[in-house]
């Protein structure tokens, strides 16, 4: 029998996650800086290294922000490519930062972090869209149109009425993102990989550093713990239906929405849709 020659396959494409949570890296630098000055100030490392350590994390954002750093996916995700890179400019000392600290509760972190930014952003973005409805409501107080209940007519509302159901819509959107925001905005670094730590470190200061509400309390749950992500999913597919339910489209030009037809509704065509709409 022949023997068989045994061919090595790359897999780093299949268990990398470089690709997508790069955008994590400002987060992710963000907490080492803020994990950098609590051993400092609890004395786990020294003021020499942590300034070192500092500086390499500085520059290293500089490359992001320039577009001069290189994204290997070899180094699997951004966690191990960020502290590689600082390892690369501080030696030893950047292996120190790993100190009191699991990627278990790291990844946690930074996604906290990049999702309390999202769910301000996306709450800004409503509540622009809120206004711009009480605008064109108020333009609209005397218009008449059909109300439609099972995708046919029925009885008649006022338009400025059918438009503010979008506003009550976007209200309990904007709620359900904040309380997702509450229960996101919980400090999990200390954790560990599941059973915290036996340095003596200083949570609360981090906490404060990095603009956390409060900091987790059972480790186990903490990096065990995706629910805020589940939540933030579940607020968005809500919100999505709302925006795209049969239907209000607000026009850069602020012409007056159309009311889009559904398969087996009778067709409306109270308005046009302007050209810039459709681009």
């Amino acid at each position: 029998m022949k023997n068989k020659k045994s061919k090595e396959t790359d897999t780093s494409g299949f268990i990398s996650s470089i690709s997508f949570d790069r955008r994590l890296a400002p987060y992710d630098i963000a907490g080492s800086i803020a994990h950098c000055k609590m051993l400092v100030k609890c004395k786990i490392i020294s003021k020499s290294e942590g300034e070192k350590i500092f500086k390499g994390l500085r520059e290293i954002e500089e490359e992001i922000t320039e577009g001069k750093f290189r994204f290997l996916p070899q180094d699997e995700d951004i966690h191990m490519a960020i502290e590689k890179r600082l390892m690369e400019k501080t030696g030893e000392s950047g292996g120190r930062l790993h100190t009191a600290r699991s990627r278990n509760d790291q990844i946690s972190l930074d996604m906290r972090m990049y999702l309390r930014d999202e769910i301000e952003k996306i709450s800004t973005l409503i509540e622009n869209l809120q206004d711009s409805i009480v605008k064109l409501s108020e333009k609209n107080t005397e218009v008449i149109m059909p109300g439609f209940t099972h995708l046919q007519h029925a009885q008649p509302v006022l338009f400025s009425h059918h438009l503010m159901a979008y506003f009550s819509m976007l209200k309990r959107d904007r709620e359900r993102l904040a309380e997702c925001f509450n229960r996101t905005n919980v400090l999990p670094l200390g954790a560990g990989a599941l059973a915290g730590t036996s340095f003596s470190i200083d949570r609360e200061f981090v906490s404060r550093q990095l603009g956390f509400s409060s900091v987790s309390e059972n480790s186990i749950d903490t990096v065990s713990d995706r629910d805020f992500v589940i939540e933030f999913l579940s607020a968005g597919a809500m919100l999505m239906m709302h925006l795209s339910a049969p239907v209000l489209l607000l026009c850069p030009r602020k012409r007056i929405p159309t009311l889009l037809n559904s398969s087996g509704a009778r067709p409306a065509g109270f308005t046009e849709i302007s050209s810039p709409c459709l681009q």
